[in-house]
C-alpha cells in the first residue's frame, strides 16, 4: 500500500474540454499525458515524483479504459528501456523516476535510446528535487542531457505550463526523433492551481495494436556502423530540426519590455523566485508583468542561438540565473555571445552562488546586486541598498539540537540494529556498509552502524573489497525495495559468484517504505494487479546461497542478535545472508488505525498496547535510550531533590511495537518496563473490576501518605 491514496483525485483525469482541473502538479502530469494520447506509461517511484507512479497505479481502470499500458517497473533502467516501444513504433511512450539518481541508474538504456532516436514522442519525467528538498547526492540531469543529447525542459512552475510542457514535449520529440526529458521541480510537483483541461485521448496505435504489425529497422540498432550515422544524424538533422521547433511554438518565453540596458536569462523553473525577487525591488507586479526583460529558458537544453543572441541585442548587461553546478548554461551563453563578436557583459556564478539552492534571500540579494552595479536608475528610490548586510540571525547551533533523520516510532528495524551493537559490543567492532532505503537512518546516533552507501541495491556489493577474509567478517545491509530493485543481480550473484565470507542482512519491512510503501516482489499484501508473496528467501536460494536464515520478528531482539553472532562466528566459508522480517509500522499504523477506530466508534472492544518507565525502579542510565533511540522514548525530570537524573519516559506517540523491553531484556539493562494494555469498550465486568482496583489503590496510596505524615517514613 502506498502512503497516500489519490482514488478520489483520480476522478478529476476524467475531466473533458470546458471543464477546469484543480490540484497538484502530480496529478496535472498524469492529466496532460492522457490528453497527448500516450500509449504507455512506466517508471519507478522515487521522490519528488513518488507521487506520480502511485497515481498511475490508482488509475489503473482509466488508463485501460483508453487502451494505455501501464507498468511499475522493476528499476530506473527497466522503466528507460521500455522506451524502446517508441523507437520504431509512432506510439507516445513515458516514463518517470527520480532526479540525478535515476538517470544514473538508467543511464546506459537512455543513451541507446538518444542514439538510435525515436518514432513516436518519448518523454522522461525527471523529479529533480536539487537543494534542501533532496534526499540524495548534489548533481543535475542537465550534463546527462548534454552528454546524450536529450532536449531538457524545466517549464515554469505554473499548472498551465507543465501541462504545456507535457504537450510540447511529445511534439519536441517526434519533431527531431529525439527523447525528451521533462525535469519537474519538487515545488513543480506539489504546487496547485488550475488548468482549462482537453479531452482524453485514445493512443492512434496501443501498443495492443503495434503487436499485431511487428516493425523493424536495423539502422537504428546501435551498432557500428549505424552507431557512427546516429551521431551525424543528431548534429545535422535532429538538434537543427529541436531548435526550429522550439523557435517556431515559442518554447521559451519573454516577458518585461522590449528595449532596456540589462536583463534576466531565467531557468523556467526559477521563474517564481525571479519574480517574487523583483516584486520585493519594486519592479514587478502581483500579476507577474516584469519591468526588468526576462528570457525564460523553458527548454534549457539545447539552447538557441538566434533567439538568444536577439534577446541580447541593444542590452550591455545580462545576469543567468542558473541554480546548481556547473554552470553549463551560463558557459553555452558566454560562448554565443564569445562567437558572435557581442559586447553583451554575462554574469552568473559570482552574483548567485556556485552551489546550493537558490532561496528566496539569495534570489534577492543576487538580482538586487546585479542591478546596482549594472543599472541603479531602474532601482526604485525607496529600495533599500541591495548590498546592505542582511539583518543578523540568532545563532542557535549552540542551544537548538540538530534534528537528523531517523527511524518511524516502532520501526521494526531499529531492532536489528540494536541486536548488531550488542554483538559488536562482544565481538568487537566489524566494517559494515549500507544501502539505499530507511536503514540508511542506521549510520546515524545511535547506532553509528554503517558508513557509506553506493547506490541502490549496492550494500553487498560496496563491501566486495572486504570479502576475502580477515580478523573479522565483513557486515552489509540492504532493503527489500534495494534486493529487487538491483540488489539480486548486483550484490548477491556478486557474493555468491565470488564465494563471499561475509554476510549479508536483507531488511525486509515489506514494502519500498522509503519511496512511499508500494509494493514490491515480497510484499505479504494481497495486490490485485501485482505479483507479490514471493519470499526474498527463495530467491537467495535460487541464485545459490546455502546459508540463509529468516526470521519473521525483528522485534526478538535476542534472537536477531543470536542470528547475527551466529552469521559471524560460523566455520561456513560461504555468504551468509540473513532476511529479517517485520512489516513497516508506518504503514501498519495506516491500515490498522481506521480499523481500529471503526470498531471504537461502533463499541466494539478494542485493547491497544502501551508501554511504559517505573520511575521508581529507572535508575536513569538511559542505556535503553543507546540502544533504542525510538521517538517516543525521552527524558523526564522527577520531582524529587535526591534524583537529579532524568529517568527515561515512555509519551503517548508509542504504537505499542515493545522493542524497548525486548531492547532491555536482550542487553539485561533494567526491569523498569511495564506493559499496559488501554482497553476501549470494556465489559462490564471489567469496568467492575477496574473499579475495585482503584478503590483498593487510592486506599493503599492514602494509607501510605498518612504513615509518611505520621512517622515520616514508609514501611
Amino acid at each position: 500500500m502506498a502512503e497516500r491514496s489519490f482514488k478520489r483525485e483520480v476522478q478529476d483525469l476524467k475531466l473533458g474540454a470546458g471543464e477546469t482541473f484543480t490540484g497538484e502538479g502530480i496529478l496535472a502530469i498524469t492529466k496532460a499525458l492522457l490528453e497527448s494520447g500516450v500509449g504507455y506509461v512506466g517508471g519507478y517511484q522515487g521522490a519528488p515524483i513518488s507521487h506520480l507512479m502511485d497515481v498511475l497505479a490508482d488509475a489503473q481502470d482509466l488508463l485501460g479504459e483508453l487502451g494505455v499500458r501501464y507498468e511499475a517497473n522493476a528499476s530506473e533502467a527497466a522503466a528507460a528501456a521500455m522506451l524502446a516501444a517508441s523507437v520504431h513504433y509512432p506510439i507516445r511512450g513515458a516514463v518517470t523516476f527520480k532526479g540525478a539518481v535515476g538517470v544514473n541508474v538508467a543511464s546506459d538504456a537512455l543513451a541507446n535510446l538518444a542514439s538510435s532516436g525515436v518514432t513516436g514522442g518519448a518523454l522522461v519525467i525527471v523529479g529533480e528535487d536539487y537543494g534542501e528538498g533532496s534526499s540524495i547526492m548534489q548533481e543535475r540531469s542537465h550534463a546527462f542531457a548534454m552528454k546524450s543529447q536529450f532536449w531538457l525542459l524545466d517549464p515554469r512552475p505554473n499548472l498551465p505550463s507543465i501541462v504545456q510542457a507535457v504537450k510540447q514535449g511529445f511534439e519536441l520529440s517526434e519533431a527531431s526523433n529525439t527523447p525528451v526529458m521533462l525535469m519537474v521541480r519538487i515545488r513543480s510537483c506539489h504546487v496547485t492551481g488550475q488548468f482549462a483541461c482537453a479531452d482524453n485521448q485514445r493512443p492512434p496505435l496501443s501498443v495492443r495494436d503495434a503487436l499485431s504489425e511487428p516493425r523493424r529497422d536495423f539502422a537504428r540498432v546501435v551498432l557500428p556502423p549505424m552507431s557512427y550515422q546516429h551521431e551525424r544524424d543528431k548534429v545535422e538533422n535532429r538538434w537543427p530540426a529541436a531548435e526550429r521547433f522550439i523557435t517556431e511554438q515559442g518554447l521559451n518565453e519573454m516577458f518585461g519590455p522590449d528595449t532596456a540596458p540589462v536583463g534576466l536569462v531565467v531557468q523556467g523553473g526559477m521563474y517564481n523566485g525571479v519574480i517574487r525577487a523583483l516584486q520585493r525591488l519594486g519592479l514587478a507586479d502581483i500579476e507577474g508583468r516584469s519591468a526588468i526583460p526576462l528570457y525564460v529558458l523553458n527548454v534549457t537544453y539545447p539552447l538557441v542561438k538566434d533567439e538568444f543572441l536577439a534577446f541580447a541585442k541593444g542590452k550591455g548587461e545580462l545576469l543567468v540565473v542558473e541554480e546548481g553546478q556547473p554552470e553549463f548554461i551560463e558557459q553555452g551563453l558566454a560562448a554565443m555571445l564569445h562567437r558572435a563578436g557581442s559586447p553583451v557583459r554575462l554574469h552568473g556564478k559570482g552574483l548567485f552562488p556556485m552551489a546550493g539552492e537558490y532561496t528566496g534571500q539569495i534570489m534577492l540579494d543576487g538580482i538586487a546586486g546585479f542591478l546596482k552595479d549594472t543599472a541603479p536608475q531602474l532601482l526604485p528610490g525607496q529600495v533599500i541598498a541591495p548590498n546592505a548586510p542582511p539583518p543578523e540571525m540568532p545563532d542557535l547551533s549552540q542551544t537548538v539540537p540538530i534534528r537528523p533523520p531517523g527511524f518511524c516510532t516502532g520501526c521494526p528495524e531499529r531492532p536489528i540494529f540494536a541486536a548488531m551493537k550488542l554483538v559488536e559490543q562482544e565481538l568487537g567492532k566489524h566494517q559494515i556498509t549500507g544501502d539505499i532505503g530507511c536503514h540508511l537512518f542506521a549510520a546515524l546516533p545511535p547506532f553509528e552502524i554503517g558508513g557509506s552507501t553506493m547506490g541502490y541495491g549496492l550494500g553487498p556489493a560496496s563491501n566486495a573489497a572486504f570479502d576475502g577474509g580477515g580478523a573479522r567478517r565483513a557486515v552489509s545491509f540492504i532493503g527489500d525495495g534495494g534486493f529487487w530493485h538491483n540488489g539480486l543481480s548486483s550484490s548477491i550473484g556478486n557474493m555468491v559468484f565470488n564465494r563471499s565470507d561475509s554476510v549479508a542482512i536483507v531488511v525486509d519491512n515489506y514494502y519500498s517504505a522509503a519511496t512511499g510503501g508500494q509494493d514490491v516482489l515480497s510484499s505479504r499484501a494481497k495486490n490485485p494487479s501485482k505479483a507479490t508473496g514471493n519470499p526474498i528467501s527463495k530467491a537467495l536460494e535460487g541464485v545459490g546461497v546455502k546459508w540463509v536464515r529468516q526470521i519473521d520478528r525483528t522485534y526478538d531482539v535476542g534472537h536477531m542478535r543470536d542470528t547475527i553472532r551466529e552469521a559471524l562466528t560460523t566455520d561456513y566459508d560461504g555468504p551468509k545472508l540473513i532476511v529479517a522480517s517485520s512489516e513497516c509500522m508506518l504503514n501498519r499504523q495506516r491500515r490498522e488505525k481506521p480499523l481500529r477506530a471503526q470498531a471504537i466508534r461502533e463499541g466494539r472492544r478494542v485493547e491497544a498496547p502501551r508501554f511504559g518507565v517505573d520511575a521508581d525502579i529507572c535508575t536513569g542510565d538511559h542505556a535503553c535510550i543507546r540502544l533504542s533511540g525510538c521517538p517516543s522514548l525521552s527524558l523526564k525530570v522527577l520531582d524529587d531533590p535526591l534524583r537529579d537524573d532524568p529517568v527515561a519516559s515512555i509519551d503517548q506517540t508509542c504504537v505499542g511495537c515493545g522493542n524497548c523491553g525486548e531492547v532491555a531484556d536482550a542487553a539485561v539493562l533494567c526491569p523498569s518496563f511495564y506493559r499496559a494494555d488501554l482497553v476501549h469498550n470494556p465489559r462490564p465486568w471489567e469496568r467492575l473490576l477496574a473499579g475495585w482496583r482503584s478503590r483498593i489503590i487510592t486506599w493503599l496510596q492514602a494509607r501510605r501518605a498518612r504513615r509518611v505524615l505520621d512517622f515520616g517514613e514508609v514501611s
